[in-house]
């Protein structure tokens, strides 16, 4: 009887040792499926935090390699300069046509390419230009110098007879000197015709934007692509040249950025443009301005003309924006540019963020720029060829070279070119400087506001609606900005 009443109270121990080890296992293992549920709650916290959700702009995404130096789609399209089946060859003429072409490189090569395409509508031999010595630049570089003429010449001979200087008997003959009008049709030049009546010569005495840029013929329009992108090659040492510094660019890096930092003293005092400069540099500007006596505007509120997207983007304003599209600090940066207002100081405030900041100098030997020295045409000219070769370009400023280059970009295959939103981007930098936005807040507006400023593919934009008569022509997109669709074309069909 004792036994049995032992036998009892030892299964009851057991079974107690049994209920609490049990409840010891379930309450562990409720433990073990807290701390991994607890994990995942702070990896979901953690991945929403700092990863973008289906919610937000695809902008906001980490941007990768493609994303970042890719060029958009082509969509397809290509150059298409042939000529027409209507279009006829050119045939001799007794009427010619002399020029003098102005301003800076850029804005002679786009006139010289109009003057070809003026002659051919006047039947006229064209002269080969001569071009601006008494620019800002004081350049006494010649067209030979310059520009492969030769080349010129050859290569458009089915379109325009070209001379390289008038015939003997005709240097002292009276000559019609004609300022032709800017932006003008195919009806403007048929009047022009008149003065072959009167005069064997006309004079031309500026070339820049002697051509509308829309509603001309087609053939024109392809004429105009062919003087400028096939014909008008520059002269073999600025070739030869240019090709070097491009594989020595690509020899310290894969890819690099040709920035075209318009921050020269002459562009600062033409726009009246002083933020971030201090009262003595604003002052050396202002009588710059005062005593250039063919800029016609001398009082410029420099805020206003900031916060209405006219200044050129600073050193310091470049930096920023590139590292918000997501470029890493190891990016290669080419200047495309002249003398910097400021110098090496000013620059420090883009090198800082990105330390592999180049010039040309930095690239040249001595004795291979000893022949570009005082020929400032010569040494854009080399800017223009490692811009244009560049894997991403990007203008601070609007000009003749922006446009230039942002033109021929699209015509060898819309090449990744950003053009800046100077007015979006201004709210954007004084928020950042008055704390009242982060960085990633920043990098999220910088990348919406030019996800469809890359240099993709469109059509050439026409002048702001409400505006009429000719003053409408002056504010159309430049044919040498955007030649689509006349000489880009979707398929060899078109090019007919």
């Amino acid at each position: 009887m004792g036994n049995h009443r032992q036998s009892r109270k030892a299964k009851r121990s057991h079974s107690a040792i049994s209920i609490s080890l049990y409840i010891v296992i379930i309450f562990l293992f409720s433990i073990f499926i807290f701390i991994i549920y607890s994990r995942d709650i702070l990896l979901d916290h953690q991945q929403t935090h700092f990863q973008t959700d289906k919610d937000q702009p695809k902008s906001e995404k980490m941007f990768n390699d493609v994303q970042i130096w890719g060029p958009p789609s082509g969509k397809g399209l290509h150059p298409c300069v042939k000529p027409t089946t209507k279009y006829k060859a050119a045939q001799v003429s007794d009427h010619y046509m002399t020029v003098k072409s102005n301003g800076g490189l850029n804005q002679m090569r786009t006139g010289i390419a109009d003057m070809v395409a003026v002659a051919r509508i006047l039947n006229a031999t064209l002269i080969i230009p001569q071009l601006d010595k008494r620019s800002f630049w004081k350049d006494t570089s010649t067209f030979s110098d310059i520009f492969d003429e030769i080349h010129f010449i050859e290569s458009l001979k089915e379109d325009v007879r070209i001379l390289k200087e008038l015939p003997k008997e005709l240097e002292s003959a009276p000559r019609g000197r004609k300022h032709f009008s800017s932006w003008a049709a195919m009806s403007y030049y048929e009047e022009i015709t008149q003065m072959w009546n009167e005069y064997q010569v006309i004079h031309v005495a500026k070339s820049d934007s002697r051509l509308a840029n829309n509603g001309l013929p087609l053939d024109i329009q392809r004429l105009r692509c062919r003087a400028l992108y096939q014909s008008l090659r520059f002269s073999p040492p600025i070739e030869n040249l240019g090709k070097k510094l491009v594989k020595r660019l690509r020899s310290r890096a894969k890819r690099y950025v040709a920035l075209h930092l318009r921050y020269e003293k002459d562009m600062l005092s033409f726009t009246g443009c002083t933020h971030g400069l201090d009262v003595s540099e604003a002052e050396e500007l202002k009588v710059m301005r005062e005593n250039t006596n063919h800029w016609k505007v001398k009082d410029i509120n420099s805020t206003d003309q900031r916060i209405n997207g006219l200044c050129p983007l600073t050193p310091k304003e470049v930096g920023v924006f590139l590292k918000a599209l997501g470029y890493p600090p190891s990016t290669l940066i080419y200047i495309a540019a002249g003398e910097i207002y400021g110098g090496n100081t000013r620059l420090s405030d883009l090198a800082s963020r990105f330390p592999n900041v180049i010039v040309k100098e930095m690239l040249v030997t001595e004795e291979e720029m000893k022949s570009f020295y005082d020929h400032a045409s010569q040494t854009a000219a080399l800017d223009y060829i490692i811009s244009i070769e560049s894997d991403v370009f990007l203008p601070s400023h609007s000009g003749n070279m922006a446009i230039a280059v942002e033109g021929h970009r699209r015509f060898l295959g819309h090449r990744k070119t950003i053009t800046p939103d100077r007015k979006g981007l201004v709210e954007i930098f004084d928020n950042l400087e008055a704390g009242k936005l982060d960085e990633p807040m920043v990098s999220h507006f910088v990348r919406q506001l030019h996800k469809n400023r890359q240099g993709a593919p469109r059509k050439r934009g026409e002048a702001p609606s409400g505006i009429r008569g000719r003053a409408r022509l002056r504010l159309e997109e430049s044919f040498y900005q955007n030649p689509y669709p006349e000489c880009i074309c979707g398929s060899n069909r078109e090019e007919r």
